[in-house]
């Protein structure tokens, strides 16, 4: 999957279409069944690469002086995900919104007694539990759905904002203001929505805090202010006396097509429910403008090591024992993209989610070599959590949470798109204390990779390779999946996580 011949596996390109025939030669020669569109093991994702052109604006006016040019790409990202070449917005007024979260699990809402349509919300980044890292409000310092860029966005639209605009501050963000001007610079990637984005606000960006603050200085407000002010209950989101912003926004829309993979076994006597591993098989291509002479993103371990890795548990599935459930195997594209493969099978499931039983997420494990330990990001997420621990339990081994909750990366891979869903997720990894060197020699190693291979050329397969430990974890989540497909639990979310209402709503209804 990491060879040159795949070009480096991007979307939409020729290489990307080899990789994507391979996966389903490879389900083909199991004996999978082709669970895609029209008998095929294919399900078509159609995508849009959008770039702002030189000529768009973006400000901010005080009493409709303009105070600040958007443009300014120390100090500003703006976006947008309509499809249209041009859009304008004209003196929308600002407002803080606070963290910009409605969740009624928590008893909050940021937007309760604000009307923000056509209006430009000024939103904090993560959520109250890490501002304060106060255990009893939200998660305390592991952050939560609500505290995710994602999720600000999606509000705010959902509110009918004009425009949303996050205040960018490296701690709570987890990354520095360089990773969001690259990230949002350039061309953006997105799904051909049926609505066009119409569903999404106009405008959406960042701004840094500095900017912020002498922005809202302006209005006579203190920023550190209203952001004690938004860790409280009673917090109250208010208009920006004096700012507004307005646009003109002009694109170039281009369009290409590109494929999730899907094959199944199914189950002999509860066919009709399906037990979910999902691996993407995308990475970041070619870049010819790179220094040296390797200019192809091979992106073995991200994540030709889970797409393997599902192919080869669907076809332990295939020869062992007939599960009594069935199990579909998932391999998505266009992850480093925005995690868009896996948000179009969301909403376009090739199995209802309300016969998902539950899903299991491999993305990029470590040729680490044997370990004692499995890491579960976003550990406290759902009860497949005690079912890998009874697992790991009957191997020795121990599960390890990921060291770094408040980072919030188990919002950051394909799993998350189901689990908005509802649909409860796993989302685990190698641990680091190897069997025989270990914890130092693993972190090491998982370090060395971060610095000097991840999303660069240099994540390529060699034949030094220890590939032990990536078979350990396969047939860890291989047992596992397993076993639940043999069994008649359908295991939940947690009692007071942000998606177990999601799921107890899609179980009760009637579709």
């Amino acid at each position: 999957l990491s060879s040159d011949n795949f070009e480096g596996r991007a979307p939409g390109t020729p290489g990307g279409i080899a990789a994507s025939q391979y996966i389903a030669d490879e389900m083909n020669s199991i004996g999978l069944v082709p669970m895609g569109s029209d008998g095929s093991y294919f399900q078509s994702v159609e995508l849009t690469a959008q770039t702002l052109l030189p000529n768009s604006q973006m400000n901010i006016n005080f009493d409709r002086e303009s105070v600040f040019d958007g443009n300014d790409k120390k100090n500003s990202v703006y976006w947008t995900k309509r499809l249209n070449e041009n859009i304008d917005i004209k003196s929308s007024e600002l407002v803080f919104v606070g963290f910009g979260i409605n969740a009624p699990e928590y008893n909050w809402n940021d937007y309760s007694e604000i009307e923000v349509k056509g209006k430009t919300v000024l939103i904090l980044i993560n959520d109250p539990g890490f501002a304060t890292q106060d255990e009893t409000l939200f998660k305390g310092n592991a952050m939560t759905y609500y505290g995710r860029w994602t999720y600000k966005y999606e509000e705010a639209a959902r509110q009918g904002a004009a425009a949303a605009i996050i205040i960018h501050k490296t701690a709570p963000a987890s990354y520095g203001w360089q990773v969001v001007s690259g990230s949002w610079s350039g061309e953006q990637y997105d799904l051909v929505r049926p609505d066009k984005g119409v569903s999404r606000t106009a405008l959406e960006g960042w701004m840094t805090y500095g900017k912020a603050e002498e922005l809202l200085l302006k209005a006579g407000l203190k920023l550190k202010d209203l952001e004690a002010n938004a860790t409280e209950n009673n917090f109250k989101a208010l208009s920006i006396p004096r700012l507004t912003l307005s646009a003109s926004l002009k694109q170039n829309i281009k369009t290409t097509v590109s494929r999730n993979v899907a094959g199944g076994v199914i189950g002999s006597k509860y066919p009709e429910d399906f037990v979910l591993y999902m691996a993407h098989w995308d990475h970041l291509g070619m870049n010819l403008e790179i220094e040296g002479p390797d200019k192809i993103y091979n992106g073995a371990v991200d994540n030709a090591t889970g797409t393997a890795a599902i192919i080869e548990i669907a076809e332990a599935f295939k020869t062992g024992m007939q599960p009594e459930r069935s199990a579909l195997f998932l391999a998505v594209t266009a992850e480093e993209s925005g995690l868009l493969g896996s948000a179009y099978y969301a909403e376009e499931p090739l199995v209802p989610l309300k016969n998902t039983i539950a899903g299991i997420n491999i993305d990029a494990m470590l040729p680490l070599g044997r370990t004692k330990d499995m890491k579960v990001i976003g550990y406290g997420a759902s009860e497949l959590e005690d079912l890998l621990e009874s697992t790991l339990d009957r191997r020795n081994m121990y599960i390890v949470p990921d060291d770094k909750p408040e980072a919030g990366y188990y919002y950051r891979s394909d799993h998350i798109s189901l689990a908005k869903k509802g649909v409860p997720m796993l989302y685990a990894d190698p641990g680091n204390e190897h069997e025989d060197y270990g914890l130092i020699f693993g972190e090491d190693f998982s370090d060395d990779y971060t610095k000097n291979r991840y999303h660069k050329p240099a994540d390529e397969y060699n034949d030094t390779w220890d590939l032990s430990g990536i078979k350990q974890t396969s047939e860890i989540l291989y047992e596992l999946g397993y076993n639940l497909a043999n069994s008649t639990m359908w295991p939940n979310w947690y009692e007071g996580t942000e998606f177990r209402s999601l799921r107890t709503k899609m179980m009760n209804s009637e579709e």
